[in-house]
């Protein structure tokens, strides 16, 4: 029996369809194994982000790279978007890689992989763009700040993603009690954050370095730091510093006046007891230094040294008392005055403790018996004696003593 060409070309067509269908089913039996990998990225803005996906068993099925807009980036090998800053990085069988250069916050979001299989399987990358913050700035800080005044320094930078952080020091000390506001950018993706120090402005703090530093993860642990140098006036502080601390007659005494204020100091003045100095020949004042020479009775008196600047004026004083160095020699030697005064208070005290203890006997006499009595001079031995005396003792002429 012959077959029409006809069909014999049905019978062929029908074979392939058959065939297909069967490697088909094991194509999906055989992709039921195939997952692709991604992992999430962060990357600093203006950097450059890396994008892999990889398959472990792969039968030649397609991969491909989309963004969070679901565009094609590459299929296998294939770039499919017109971007100058997406270029290819690997693509096998076994992995399709991909690099963004100078990355921007737009870029940020879900990039999806997918491995077309059937059906199709995909896994996510969230790429993380952090905005950099700007330079930081000091304001409100006006040169120079008189004591006593109120300072306000505030301390601001924008564009940080996520809000950075800002921190205050005075001379590397950290200062805690700040102000701290963070504010939305307009494109609502960055931060403008700011910090205010308030504080009053002490002598102490003239010269001080105060900075404001910020510190956020896209500066890889560098932080950025703005600095003021403080500027502080404040009337003169005045000291006076003497050379001898026991000036005596005849010898001589510097008397130094320091002074410190900002601005600095005019030169100093220098009065005695509210007036001129009256001896200039042997008061002499140089600059700050006040020279007395051949000291004498008559230079005992308040010393006073006056210092002034644009700021404000201030004084000290200081008490000159001129020792007489024969006066101090006399005390050095055995103080007999006091030895008299001792000497005669051991007297008294005798005198008295004599008459005291002859009053006290005057009133208690004693009364005695002598051996002399009735019997005792022919008694043989002592025991008659005793006993003629006991019994002649009523009848006896006692013999007395008294004493007083």
């Amino acid at each position: 029996m012959r077959l029409k060409p006809g069909a014999v070309l049905r019978f062929y067509s029908l074979c392939g369809i058959l065939m297909q269908v069967a490697a088909t089913k094991n194509k999906v039996r055989g992709s039921q194994g195939q997952f692709p990998l991604t992992q999430n990225v962060t990357v600093v803005e203006g950097g450059t982000a890396n994008l892999t996906c990889r398959v472990d068993q792969n039968d030649n099925t397609s991969l491909q790279w989309s963004n969070p807009a679901q565009q094609t980036l590459y299929f296998d090998d294939k770039k499919a978007l017109r971007d100058n800053r997406i270029e290819l990085v690997r693509a096998s069988w076994h992995e399709l890689s991909i690099s963004v250069s100078d990355v921007s916050l737009s870029d940020e979001g879900q990039y999806t992989c997918s491995l077309f299989t059937m059906p199709v399987k995909t896994s996510k990358a969230f790429l993380t763009v952090l905005g950099v913050p700007e330079k930081p700035q000091i304001t409100g800080f006006t040169s120079p700040v008189m004591e006593g005044e109120r300072m306000q320094l505030t301390c601001k930078t924008s564009g940080s993603k996520p809000a950075a952080d800002i921190r205050w020091f005075k001379n590397d000390k950290e200062v805690k009690d700040v102000k701290y506001l963070k504010e939305e950018d307009a494109n609502r993706k960055t931060f403008t954050v700011s910090s205010t120090l308030d504080f009053l402005a002490d002598r102490n703090d003239d010269g001080a370095v105060v900075s404001c530093r910020v510190d956020h993860e896209s500066l890889n642990s560098t932080p950025q730091i703005a600095m003021q140098v403080l500027e502080i006036h404040y009337t003169p502080l005045v000291k006076i510093i003497s050379s001898n601390s026991w000036p005596e007659e005849g010898q001589s005494i510097i008397l130094t006046c320091e002074s410190k204020g900002k601005p600095v100091p005019e030169p100093v003045l220098w009065t005695k007891d509210g007036g001129e100095l009256p001896d200039p020949e042997r008061m002499v004042v140089n600059g700050r230094v006040l020279s007395i020479s051949f000291l004498n009775k008559t230079d005992n008196g308040t010393y006073r040294c006056e210092a002034k600047n644009p700021i404000g004026r201030n004084s000290t004083e200081y008490v000159l008392i001129v020792h007489d160095p024969n006066a101090l020699a006399g005390q050095t030697g055995p103080d007999h005055a006091l030895i008299g005064g001792i000497v005669a208070v051991v007297v008294f005290v005798t005198l008295c403790s004599i008459i005291l203890l002859g009053r006290y006997l005057a009133r208690h006499k004693g009364t005695y018996l002598t051996n002399e009595a009735k019997g005792a001079e022919d008694a043989p031995d002592a025991d008659t004696a005793i006993i003629n005396a006991e019994g002649s003792q009523v009848n006896a002429e006692e013999k007395k003593e008294y004493f007083i």
